[in-house]
């Protein structure tokens, strides 16, 4: 992805990756480079089904912290916006870090960022705060380990 060419039995969507997916990538293996390979808390390719062409990605942006925490983030190419697959793949991201123990998630969009705001309600987690610039959601589970 850094690269920009995908393998050869990947197809991207025109569109991919875009300059965040290629941040991602780069973070990731800049972490991989210091700690270690952090997985199964890093990135992911999100793949419609009809063609499983790449259209986005979702991401843990670093494995939980001490208190079993953890941030996301996500973006699908503007020809596949719109459609659910980010809500679908946040809900998939959200349910595997539940399974996993992570106690809370949390996510941002910028304020004039509705469709981000929507995905992150129609998947469940809450608006939290605000500050000039974003608004946080977060989804905490009972129950979870810390």
């Amino acid at each position: 992805m850094v690269t920009g060419r995908p393998d050869a039995e990947t197809s991207w969507e025109p569109g991919f990756p875009t300059a965040d997916d290629v941040s991602v990538a780069r973070r990731f293996l800049e972490r991989c480079s210091v700690t270690g390979d952090p997985r199964p808390f890093g990135p992911y390719a999100i793949r419609r089904r009809s063609d499983r062409r790449v259209i986005g990605g979702v991401d843990f942006h670093s494995p939980p912290d001490e208190h079993g925490h953890v941030t996301i983030g996500y973006g699908i190419v503007p020809s596949a916006r719109g459609k659910g697959y980010a809500s679908e793949a946040l809900r998939g991201l959200l349910s595997f870090a539940r399974a996993g123990g992570v106690v809370s998630v949390k996510g941002d969009a910028d304020h004039d960022n509705i469709a981000s705001q929507h995905v992150m309600t129609a998947a469940g987690m809450l608006p939290v705060g605000e500050d000039a610039r974003v608004r946080y959601f977060a989804v905490t589970w009972a129950g979870t380990a810390t």
